[in-house]
């Protein structure tokens, strides 16, 4: 990769953060001169961390002009009390209003989700809004044509009883795929459940850590969404279907580059949740 990467030897107070920090290994300390040096910079994977480590300015880097560098003023920042307090308190909430989220808000949930981390730094996680009515009554259209096909071969006898004997988790999911079926017969939405915004996740098809590049950036939106006042919940149902496409017959019809991995189906509430439930104990195990 080409970079312009360079330590400035008169700010440089050899601190040895950007050694640290540096993922790629393209800093080390020139102790006689005191100060930060590069090699291998084509190894770079511009992630920035050196120049957000450096306390003086001394790393220069092509990508990050000082116009794309930003100062912070930590006492702003969240207690971490309060960052606990956002993570207990959000929920999948599908009890919406029908009011339209606004787009000021959307627009916040979505650069929250571009901020997460991705393997490599690559960078490719990609983001499409749906608010047409149109469009998400299709995504729901589309999601019960397949699960309407899995109902229809666990409903046989032959083929029902084989994945019974085989695979009883998929064979225990035949009330919860009748119960969607009946509500979605009854002009009821089972999937959206009356969303008025989809944010879908995606990458390019041959990127190997897609999937957990869109759900990191999933957990940041869905924070940012809970901060907002805005209610979401995490469109499983969609995801499996979209999983079982081999064709990728969801992508082309929303003119998606890409495959999608993640999705976010938001509303404005009906109510606010004044409480949070306690989850069962923590399961975390400390080896020291």
């Amino acid at each position: 990769m080409n970079v312009e990467l360079y330590v400035d030897r008169t700010a440089c107070i050899a601190c040895g953060r950007c050694v640290k920090i540096c993922p790629a290994g393209i800093f080390s300390l020139d102790v006689e001169r005191r100060n930060a040096t590069t090699a291998n910079v084509s190894s770079c994977i511009v992630c920035g961390h050196c120049v957000a480590a450096c306390p003086t300015g001394a790393v220069h880097h092509g990508d990050f002009p000082p116009s794309r560098v930003h100062d912070v003023d930590r006492s702003e920042l969240p207690s971490p009390e309060e960052v606990l307090t956002l993570c207990r308190m959000r929920r999948s909430n599908r009890a919406f209003d029908g009011r339209p989220v606004p787009e000021d808000k959307l627009a916040v949930i979505v650069e929250a989700a571009h901020r997460a981390p991705t393997a490599s730094n690559k960078q490719q996680v990609a983001f499409t809004v749906v608010t047409d009515p149109a469009a998400l009554r299709r995504v729901t259209d589309y999601t019960m044509k397949s699960f309407r096909g899995v109902l229809t071969l666990l409903r046989n006898p032959v083929v029902g009883a084989l994945v019974k004997a085989v695979k009883p988790d998929i064979y225990a999911m035949l009330p919860m795929l009748e119960r969607l079926d009946g509500k979605y017969k009854a002009g009821v939405d089972p999937i959206l459940r009356g969303a008025s915004a989809l944010l879908l996740i995606h990458t390019p098809a041959d990127n190997r850590f897609g999937r957990d590049d869109a759900n990191l950036a999933y957990q940041n939106g869905s924070l940012m969404a809970e901060s907002l006042g805005v209610s979401q919940f995490y469109t499983g149902f969609l995801c499996t279907a979209i999983r079982r496409d081999r064709r990728g017959e969801f992508s082309r019809m929303l003119g998606i580059d890409g495959v999608v991995h993640a999705g976010m189906a938001l509303g404005m509430p009906a109510f606010r949740l004044s409480k949070y439930i306690d989850k069962k104990d923590v399961c975390a195990e400390y080896i020291r």
